[in-house]
């Protein structure tokens, strides 16, 4: 290997050369001593810390922790709070300041940040392209490792190098790509400037990419705890599949508005395609099936139960019939499963990394999901109490039997008429075994909603049942949000703004005192988005496409074929325990597009894809520029009618404009690399 190395990175982010945790993983030594860089890849342990170090800029070793997540507790990776939730937890106690780590919800929505603030990502993600890089130009030379070994690792390392290009274009767009072949660092740094590529592309590269590590990962499955984090060839394909439906989008495919037409490079060259192709819709449609083909996932699905052990083991409950998946077994229909804790179980800790349904994670056993939980909890023994959800979202849900919640959208405009539900559950309602899993005196707004809504929902009146704490008075409490009550409105950071918390990846046996929060596992790609995304692409289309498979082993036929598009749909309902889509649904392109988008904002809630989905779709500058509403805070338990009545919550702020379709790049990016354009709407100089 020749001094045409990678130095090129470092000139566009302007880093001069990577720190790293080990003296030998330096790379400034790489290009002072050959002998280093043979030292590192003849030696099996040294060989594994350098992949781990790439992998390391995925999460947080020894550098800033919330980069490259997807989902963390306030204002550290914001990309979680959309039209759907909120974090309340610095608006109040941090004021106007300015500091990056302390990027409020209402500054963030408003797009008040500037072009420096929470944009670590960009140098993270190409130091760790730069690492994954070196990896795989020298993995051959190791002596200690078998063939197999060796091709495994070097699919690791592709692997990452592209999940860095799959973040970065989810969050800026079209970004520069870096020659495979490296570059002559004796160039100045205006030679070695670099534009930023089309989103197609950047869309492209990751596809080709990840093609070539599932042909070199050797595993399918991975099921040594020690290895769960990494990928495997379904991880590469679904990543794919995830690149190519973005560039199918309406945002890249066929946008002509203004701030496509601004998005350029140096040249004047779009970046954003204004030419349609149904084609992508199909290419995104086989990637998805590949992944599908593989055999290999499954969705995650608890068994019926009638034992009555507790919250953790409690009796089923059945949904409504529905003539056809309520008379079915697993995976025809929902006979013989638990839809509550089928979902709940998936993301409290109840089961682990090694399930059928995940894909990818980044994370593992981690304190940032305690952290994520802990502002999720009520003030009830010394949580946060400060994330919440929106009234949009609470009525997201469906009812038990797939009709929506009377009232539904009333305030925003999109209502049918409809009333929103009075009165209340009493205790003779509980005695008869009504309104399951209601206890008295809640809101019959949230009586008979889908199993979903109970396992991610922390109503006004629900229970946090703190089952590791020691006494039983401190278990199982019933907690209401009336202003008052300790947990309701009060003049500090610590209430729901909206008055509807959160359950999603709480435990029964989580409590905040004593940090007692059991492990997560955060779910990056999980089965679930693949097969709703194989649904909605085959839905944009009108033609039929031959699409060969990733191997080549085969050719796909892919058409709006309602029996395919169900093979997405079905599993996700049936695990839900809803019925069907209505045929007059899957007859309407439209219709189902508009149920897919709901599907996804109900399915996959508070794992950080809302918000890159509005943006794809291009249906941000409607979406969240709504007012947001919730329940009327102020009001205690004496005016619990008006409480559940929603109202505008005007310290919770909702606009968009076109610059927030991508995030900005730093000025200091910008200075290193004079061919390096600004996203439209930023500034490109302090």
């Amino acid at each position: 290997m020749t001094k045409k190395i990678y130095l090129f990175l470092l000139a566009l982010t302007g880093l001069g050369y990577l720190s790293s945790c080990s003296d030998y993983l330096d790379s400034d030594k790489y290009f002072r001593d050959r002998a280093t860089i043979e030292s590192v890849f003849t030696d099996r342990d040294r060989t594994e810390e350098w992949l781990a170090y790439a992998y390391s800029f995925l999460n947080g070793a020894c550098a800033d922790v919330s980069a490259n997540k997807n989902w963390l507790s306030g204002g550290g990776s914001p990309h979680c709070y959309d039209d759907a939730m909120y974090f309340g937890d610095r608006d109040i106690a941090y004021g106007d300041s300015k500091d990056a780590s302390d990027l409020n919800y209402n500054r963030y929505r408003m797009g008040e940040y500037d072009e420096n603030e929470q944009n670590v990502v960009w140098q993270r993600c190409y130091r760790g392209i730069y690492q994954a890089s070196v990896f795989i130009h020298n993995i051959d030379m190791n002596p200690t490792m078998t063939d197999e070994e060796r091709l495994d690792y070097k699919g690791q390392a592709r692997f990452v190098r592209a999940y860095f290009y799959w973040l970065l274009l989810r969050k800026y767009g079209p970004v520069p790509l870096m020659p495979d072949e490296g570059v002559d660092y004796n160039l100045s740094y205006d030679e070695l400037a670099t534009p930023r590529s089309s989103y197609e592309e950047v869309a492209e590269l990751i596809s080709a990419e990840m093609v070539q590590a599932a042909k070199e990962l050797q595993f399918s499955v991975r099921t040594d705890n020690q290895k769960i984090a990494r990928p495997t060839k379904g991880a590469a394909l679904a990543t794919r599949a995830y690149a190519l439906i973005f560039a199918a989008s309406p945002l890249a495919n066929g946008n002509d508005d203004e701030f496509a037409q601004a998005l350029l490079d140096d040249t004047g060259r779009r970046l954003l395609s204004q030419d349609y192709s149904e084609e992508k819709w199909a290419k995104a449609a086989a990637a998805c099936k590949d992944v599908m083909e593989l055999g290999v996932y499954d969705l995650y699905h608890a068994a019926f139960s009638t034992s009555d052990n507790g919250p953790a083991d409690s009796p089923t409950i059945v949904p409504p019939a529905d003539g056809n998946f309520s008379n079915n077994n697993w995976p025809k229909g929902w006979k013989d499963i638990d839809p509550f804790k089928s979902y709940r179980n998936l993301f409290d800790g109840t089961i682990g990394a090694d399930n059928s349904e995940l894909i990818f994670s980044r994370v593992n056993n981690t304190d940032d999901v305690q952290a994520f939980v802990n502002h999720q909890m009520p003030r009830t023994f010394g949580a946060w109490n400060t994330h919440g959800m929106t009234q949009k979202m609470a009525d997201a849900y469906y009812m038990n039997d797939g009709a929506d919640v009377p009232g539904k959208d009333k305030e925003i405009g999109r209502g049918d008429g409809s009333a929103r539900p009075t009165g209340f559950t009493t205790q003779a309602d509980v005695d008869a075994g009504l309104y399951k899993p209601l206890l008295k005196d809640v809101s019959l707004q949230y009586a008979n909603r889908e199993p979903r809504f109970y396992a991610s929902v922390a109503f006004n009146g629900s229970v946090w049942h703190y089952l590791s704490r020691q006494q039983p008075g401190d278990r199982n409490i019933q907690t209401f949000y009336y202003r008052g009550g300790g947990n309701g409105y009060m003049n500090n950071p610590f209430h729901l703004r909206t008055g509807i918390g959160i359950k999603k990846y709480v435990n029964p046996e989580d409590v905040y005192s004593g940090g007692i929060i059991k492990s997560k596992v955060e779910p990056a790609i999980r089965y679930a988005d693949i097969l709703l995304l194989y649904a909605e692409a085959l839905n944009e289309l009108d033609g039929s496409f031959s699409i060969p498979s990733w191997d080549g082993t085969t050719t796909y036929t892919i058409s709006r074929d309602k029996a395919e598009m169900q093979k997405g749909i079905h599993p996700v309902r049936i695990r839900a325990g809803l019925p069907d889509y209505a045929a007059s649904v899957y007859g309407s392109k439209a219709e189902l597009r508009k149920a897919l988008k709901r599907e996804r904002m109900i399915e996959l809630f508070a794992e950080g894809k809302r918000y890159y989905d509005l943006r794809r779709w291009k249906d941000a500058p409607v979406e969240e520029a709504l007012q947001v509403y919730g329940c009327n805070v102020i009001m205690a338990a004496d005016k619990r009618e008006e409480f559940h009545q929603p109202i505008a919550i005007f310290n919770l702020s909702s606009s968009f404009s076109p610059r927030l379709y991508f995030w900005p790049i730093r000025h200091d990016e910008l200075k290193h690399n004079r061919r390096l354009t600004q996203t439209p709407g930023w500034t490109s100089y302090d």
